[in-house]
C-alpha cells in the first residue's frame, strides 16, 4: 500500500499561487507515477497533472497549461504542484494520486491510491 499526504492548500486571491505538496510513504517502489487531480463541489474529479517516475514525462489539463507545474524529488518521495496566476475556476479540493503503472495520456483508471485532500480557494 501506498500512503499519500497533501499540504499546502489554502485561500489565494486571483492571481495568486499556491503550491502543493504531497508526501508518499509505504510501498514507494511501486509507484510508476503521481497526479493530482481536483473536484469542485457536484463535479467530477479530474485530472489536473501527473508525473512519472523518472519525471521524463509530464501530463497537464489545458485548463492549467502554462501556469501550474508538476515536479517530484524522488529522494523524498515527494511531488509538488505550483499553481501560479490562480482563477476562480481553479478553486477545488485537490488530490494527489499514485499509480503503479503508466498509461498515455493518463487516466483515472490507473491511479488506485489517493490522499486525503487539500482545499484551495480563490477568491476574486
Amino acid at each position: 500500500q501506498v500512503q499519500l499526504v497533501e499540504s499546502g492548500g489554502g485561500l489565494v486571491q486571483a492571481g495568486g499561487s499556491l503550491r502543493l505538496s504531497c508526501a508518499a510513504s509505504g510501498r514507494t517502489f511501486s509507484i510508476a507515477a503521481m497526479g493530482w487531480f481536483r473536484q469542485a463541489p457536484g463535479k467530477e474529479r479530474d485530472i489536473v497533472a501527473t508525473i512519472n517516475w523518472s519525471g521524463s514525462y509530464t501530463y497537464y489539463a489545458d485548463s492549467v497549461k502554462g501556469r501550474f507545474t508538476i515536479t517530484r524529488d524522488n529522494a523524498k518521495n515527494t511531488v509538488y504542484l505550483q499553481m501560479n496566476d490562480l482563477k476562480p475556476e481553479d478553486a477545488a479540493v485537490y488530490y494527489c494520486a499514485a499509480a503503479d503503472k503508466l498509461a498515455y495520456p493518463p487516466r483515472r483508471a490507473v491511479f488506485g491510491s489517493w490522499g486525503q485532500g487539500t482545499q484551495v480557494t480563490v477568491s476574486s
